[in-house]
């Protein structure tokens, strides 16, 4: 009986799957007087992958006829043999499916451009390539052509719409002033600060003439009554928003730009409440407001029942509020490859959705006459996707969070009216939603990634469905309970396994372009820790919400809690035994040609899938084909590094950026820190007269107000931080950095690069390339903020520094002495 029971499954693996592409074939005529078979056979075609029967052809038969077939290729069957899979290809929906990604890379040449176009010609090009494709729809090839520049085109104008419909005033210099605005949001941060969003509603002392509408500040303490809606006051301290940290990185402008953030910086007193008219408030702000206040109050009552850094994990999956995780346990996750846990993204809303449809179905089963005469499956899918809808908006409705929705929300859509959910198709529809609402998503790391994960994962899982339907698989034999239990086990851990290597894979050229990291043990990590989060924390965690409202979430969240501290135990241990994950920079034609790969791999479906092998083999061996920088200048000319061989990166302050140096590490490949060694003067251990005698890859060595170290290739860097004292290293040094917007070039020597403040300011961080090789030129530069000004980096004229200005300095009231 056991036996019969849990053997039930074999009806199911008896089963013969249907692709749902090969709908989209054309069915080969019955007239067997045809000219030209759609079927050639062996001896007519040297390619068989092409012919439209309703299975594809795989990829590695299709390369084992190439072999045997391929002393018999000719040039006219060549080209018959591309036309045929590309007919089937177009009949099968692969122009639907390139339509987001030519939108793409108009919008990726937007924001690529040296200099901000207008909007004419953006118009235009839309005009032109829509006529063009008007009048040559009799013509396919030429149709598809035109179809695809207009796409592209269209991609930029979408580009340059959002750019200017964000507008952002940005703050120009730093400055400090009293700020009066209403608090849009508040985040708890783990050093104990906490950090508000505010819309400010004016300025005072000195009142601003260009005021950022939208303002990030932190507190060490603010009033309890303070929440989100609240008119507050205090004085502060604004900095303008930053650009790279070095050339080719992130910009943090750019961000700050498209999210309306015009400044940043921290009150230098406590703020305080201000009486305001709520009435005064718009309808969206109070509901923004009654949003925000529900989002904090359901993260404290988690923090509360949970405790610890569980219940900042906890809150950070159900309500988005992850500013209080401590930093150790972030870097663990990046470590092992597990961060996506923290950020609500596709996998919390493939959870929830989930989990509300399995609990709906599971309960309706229980009612067998209700089940069989209603569409049981509409009624979950509906539920879900109103689930996952109110959790976009109680997680605040961040940007990865609503990418997730809108693809998740399309397969449930296509649930509800019969339609197959996991398909290309929907991700190209969730694509072209994203796009055309946030082009700018576009170049950040976060829609690369994921959308180059579950491209990789549905095409992975298509081809593994047509390899299925084209086999007939006698029934399982019957099973025992424990034979039935491990075997579903080892499925649903091999299962994992590939999952977590397809997107490991295909995302792992763009973890490393963004963040020049991998995480060596992520397949072991994701084995051992997403069982406990797919199966214990995410479902708990739906339970808890569930019953919140009714004041039973205790139980739930108390085993959710167990959940996340057997993965935060987890993961600490894999990250103590994992390697040194950084791996330097790397070239971006790599990136750009692995991409090209992704696409021809996941949404060709007949041979021409093999296509994809030359771009990501060329993709492959490019991947080191860009040069380290030699040196690496931070914005604000207050740092400077240069690798010193032995995995050592010197820098020149003795307390750097904590920030700024974890990137130039993972840039450079370097494992530790070496601070500078201060001599004072006169003390006779060193003397800039000594720098000479300095070893290759000598640390930063500082004395009379110049600090200078030695480069592995020879080259002497000075970091000087008055203009008075540069003059000193012109005689033997090949760079010299000058932390003063006031510096000129004291050298005059064109073999003496001079880098100074207003220079940074004016054009970002620096990095610098010596070539020993070149008499007349032995050292270039590289600016991270080319000229013009795009707008998101207008605001940098406007900095004293960038205007050759020295810091700005109250002037001191002089006590007049009375006449005697």
């Amino acid at each position: 009986m056991a036996g019969r029971g849990w053997g039930s499954d074999q009806g199911e693996d008896a089963a013969i799957g249907v692709s749902e592409r090969s709908l989209f074939a054309t069915l080969p005529p019955a007239s067997p007087r045809s000219p030209l078979p759609l079927v050639p056979s062996p001896g007519d075609q040297p390619f068989q992958a092409d012919v439209s029967t309703p299975v594809p052809v795989a990829g590695a038969g299709a390369i084992v006829r190439l072999h045997r077939q391929f002393g018999r290729v000719s040039l006219p069957r060549l080209r018959h043999s591309v036309a045929t899979a590309a007919g089937l290809e177009l009949d099968r929906g692969i122009a639907f499916l390139l339509v987001p990604v030519c939108l793409a890379g108009g919008a990726v040449g937007y924001f690529s451009l040296a200099a901000e176009p207008d909007f004419a010609k953006p118009v235009a090009v839309v005009a032109l390539a829509g006529f063009c494709a008007l009048v040559s729809r009799p013509w396919q090839k030429t149709h598809l052509c035109f179809m695809a520049a207009l796409l592209c085109a269209l991609g930029f104008l979408a580009g340059k719409v959002e750019t200017w419909r964000a507008g952002t005033q940005m703050l120009g210099s730093e400055i400090s002033t009293q700020v009066t605005g209403r608090v849009v949001s508040l985040d708890q941060m783990e050093s104990g600060r906490i950090r508000l969003t505010i819309d400010v509603t004016s300025t005072a002392r000195p009142k601003l003439r260009y005021m950022p509408e939208r303002v990030r500040l932190s507190a060490r303490k603010i009033p309890a009554e303070i929440t989100a809606g609240s008119l507050i006051s205090g004085y502060a301290k604004l900095l303008p928003p930053t650009g790279p940290v070095r050339p080719n990185s992130y910009d943090f402008s750019f961000d700050s730009y498209f999210s309306g953030i015009g400044g940043s910086g921290f009150f230098l007193g406590n703020p305080r409440i201000v009486a305001a008219d709520d009435d005064d408030m718009r309808l969206a702000a109070r509901l923004s407001s009654a949003v925000e206040n529900a989002r904090e109050a359901i993260a404290d009552h988690i923090r509360g029942s949970v405790g610890g850094a569980e219940g900042e994990i906890a809150a950070a999956l159900i309500v988005g509020v992850r500013a209080g995780i401590p930093d150790e346990i972030n870097e663990a996750m990046r470590r092992t490859g597990i961060y996506h846990i923290i950020s609500i993204s596709g996998l919390h809303m493939a959870l929830v959705a989930g989990t509300i449809m399995g609990l709906l179905r599971g309960a309706f089963a229980l009612f067998p006459d209700f089940s069989a005469r209603r569409p049981v499956k509409k009624y979950a899918a509906a539920a879900a996707l109103f689930s996952i809808a109110a959790y976009l908006i109680i997680s605040g409705i961040v940007v990865a969070a609503e990418r997730s929705f809108i693809m998740l929300a399309v397969m449930l859509v296509a649930v509800l009216f019969d339609r197959a959910a996991l398909t290309m198709r929907n991700l190209a529809i969730s694509a072209i939603a994203v796009i055309v609402v946030s082009p700018h998503e576009v170049v950040g790391p976060s829609f690369q990634m994921s959308f180059a994960a579950t491209a990789a994962l549905v095409g992975a899982y298509a081809g593994w469905s047509d390899y299925r339907a084209g086999k007939t698989r006698p029934p399982p034999p019957k099973r025992s309970l424990p034979g039935f239990l491990t075997r579903k086990f080892l499925l649903a851990m091999g299962g994992l396994a590939m999952t977590s290597i397809i997107a490991g894979s295909a995302t792992a050229l763009f973890a490393i372009w963004h963040f020049q990291r991998v995480s060596p043990l992520s397949l072991f990590a994701n084995l051992a820790i997403m069982p406990i989060v797919s199966l214990v924390v995410m479902p708990f965690a739906v339970l808890s919400a569930l019953a919140m409202p009714f004041g039973v979430d205790g139980p739930f969240l108390y085993v959710m809690g167990k959940g996340l501290t057997a993965m935060i135990a987890l993961s600490a241990w894999i990250s103590e035994r994992s390697p040194i994950d950084a791996v330097g920079l790397i070239s971006q034609q790599s990136v750009l040609l692995v991409a090209i790969a992704l696409v021809i791999a996941t949404m060709a479906t007949t041979w021409l899938r093999l296509l994809a092998l030359p771009f990501a083999l060329a993709g492959l061996l490019t991947v080191s084909d860009t040069r380290t920088p030699d040196v690496l200048i931070s914005e604000d000319a207050r740092l400077v590094a240069l690798p010193i061989g032995g995995g050592e990166l010197a820098v020149s302050r003795a307390r750097p950026n904590e920030f700024t140096v974890d990137n130039w590490k993972r840039a450079l490949a370097s494992e530790t820190i070496v601070v500078p060694e201060v001599f004072d003067k006169g003390d006779g251990q060193f003397d800039i007269a000594d720098s000479a005698e300095l070893p290759p890859g000598a640390p930063f060595y500082c004395t009379a107000g110049v600090c200078l170290a030695r480069h592995p290739s020879g080259a002497i860097i000075a970091h000087v931080e008055d203009r008075k004292d540069a003059w000193k290293a012109c005689g033997f040094a090949e760079l010299i950095v000058i932390n003063d917007a006031t510096a000129y070039d004291p050298c005059h020597d064109p073999l003496v690069l001079v880098i100074t403040k207003r220079q940074l300011a004016r054009k970002g961080s620096a990095a610098v390339f010596f070539d020993r090789r070149s008499a007349i030129m032995p050292a270039t530069v590289s600016f991270a903020v080319n000229r013009p000004y795009r707008p998101w980096h207008t605001q940098r004229k406007f900095s004293r520094e960038a205007r050759g200005l020295p810091p700005y300095r109250k002037l001191e009231k002089q006590l007049a002495s009375p006449v005697q």
